[in-house]
């Protein structure tokens, strides 16, 4: 296959391809509006921060599978990916402990105030009486907001810390998630208004996209206690900046930020923000997944997810329809002989019928089979006995969407 990686990625991971044969492009110089360009005779793109548009959908001529080295595809056109058939597909997971890490990390500097009394130090003024001012955060509420492996792994240092952890109550949470939950020791409560009112420090764990954008708004900001500490190590769009400036200045918030809005593209450059700029924020460089460790982590994640492609089979895919499709699935148990599957759907085609998803699992010993079909027409009966009546059929099934 032919990669082009728009980001970098450790060359020892790169090598593992090639060493599979497959032709690697590195160029991370690329950005969004490159990419349009270079994106012909390519099979597979990964990405880390760099944005993949509808434009690199469009300009693909074989293009099935974009990688985000990481967790989040905000900055992937997803629905333009899903309507041209190509599988955008994540590495979830392999970042979280070193997000975590940070997020407790800017928690301790902003409660001990460590930037500014480490510069003091280094600038030769020595000033114990004013930095020994710390509330300490054993006791301390720690409300967590977004409870995915970020949020969890959070949890479990904030409860190291002697920290009661709170989250607000889901009914629709797995319940892998819900054991671990209880497993942490998290307390729920009902509702967001609840968590923030209640905790001394808020952490933010949710994704980027408009469901999120000025989560943290005006409204949200009154509700937190006077001197509360926000944490924010998930999006810069998560958070109004103008407000909770307003907030620092009205009732003391304090905030420990890894992430703001409008950061500079590249690794390096000029940035001019009113929001890091102020007493009251402990700021650090969109660096929470940036250990070595993570990046070790992500990049195995990004080999393995391309490998699974390869073998047909993708892992991790955010664009592909996770409930069962169309009017109806019809279960065929069949030998596991050569034509069966195409007479199958030569019947479903003269019906009109339109097939959706298909899977078809073989039995241990390759004798026989069974085909699972969501389709979308009119299943009539005469259709299922045609399919009952095909060489090498055993038997037909056919459950409509509304049963």
């Amino acid at each position: 296959m032919k990669i082009l990686f728009a980001d970098a990625l450790p060359e020892a991971y790169i090598d593992l391809l090639r060493d599979r044969g497959d032709e690697c492009i590195v160029s991370p110089e690329l950005g969004a509006d490159d990419i349009p360009d270079a994106i012909e005779g390519i099979d597979v793109l990964v990405v880390r921060s760099t944005r993949v548009t509808a434009a690199t959908i469009e300009r693909s001529d074989r293009l099935g599978l974009i990688v985000r080295s990481g967790a989040g595809t905000n900055t992937i056109d997803c629905q333009a990916a899903a309507d041209a058939g190509i599988y955008v597909c994540n590495v979830p997971g392999t970042n979280s402990v070193a997000v975590a890490e940070l997020a407790i990390g800017l928690l301790l500097a902003t409660d001990r105030h460590i930037p500014s009394a480490a510069t003091d130090l280094k600038h030769g003024t020595w000033n114990k009486k004013g930095y020994s001012k710390a509330d300490g955060l054993m006791g301390k509420t720690f409300g967590i907001v977004g409870v995915g492996e970020i949020g969890l792994a959070a949890a479990e240092r904030a409860r190291a810390f002697g920290m009661t952890v709170v989250a607000e109550r889901k009914a629709d949470r797995r319940p892998d998630v819900e054991a671990r939950i209880r497993a942490i020791g998290i307390r729920l409560v009902e509702d967001l208004d609840q968590l923030v009112s209640e905790s001394d420090i808020v952490s933010i764990h949710v994704p980027g996209g408009s469901s999120t954008e000025n989560l943290v708004d005006e409204r949200f900001l009154d509700l937190m206690k006077p001197g509360a500490i926000l944490i924010n190590t998930s999006r810069g769009e998560v958070v109004d900046e103008a407000a909770l400036i307003a907030a620092m200045d009205a009732k003391g918030i304090r905030a420990g930020l890894d992430v703001f809005r409008d950061e500079p593209a590249g690794g390096t450059g000029e940035f001019t923000s009113a929001l890091a700029a102020h007493p009251n924020v402990v700021g650090t460089h969109h660096i929470g997944a940036s250990t070595q460790q993570a990046q070790d982590a992500t990049s195995a994640g990004t080999v393995d997810v391309i490998e699974a492609y390869r073998a047909g089979d993708p892992v991790n895919c955010v664009n592909v329809a996770r409930t069962r499709m169309g009017s109806a699935t019809i279960t065929i148990r069949h030998f596991d002989r050569v034509g069966v599957l195409a007479a199958s759907l030569q019947v479903l085609r003269r019906a009109a019928i339109n097939v959706q998803t298909m899977e078809n699992k073989v039995f241990q010993g390759s004798n026989a089979a069974m085909a699972i079909i969501d389709v979308a027409g009119d299943v009539t009966h005469e259709v299922t006995d045609e399919l009952s009546g095909l060489d090498n059929v055993i038997q037909v099934q056919m459950t409509t969407r509304d049963q």
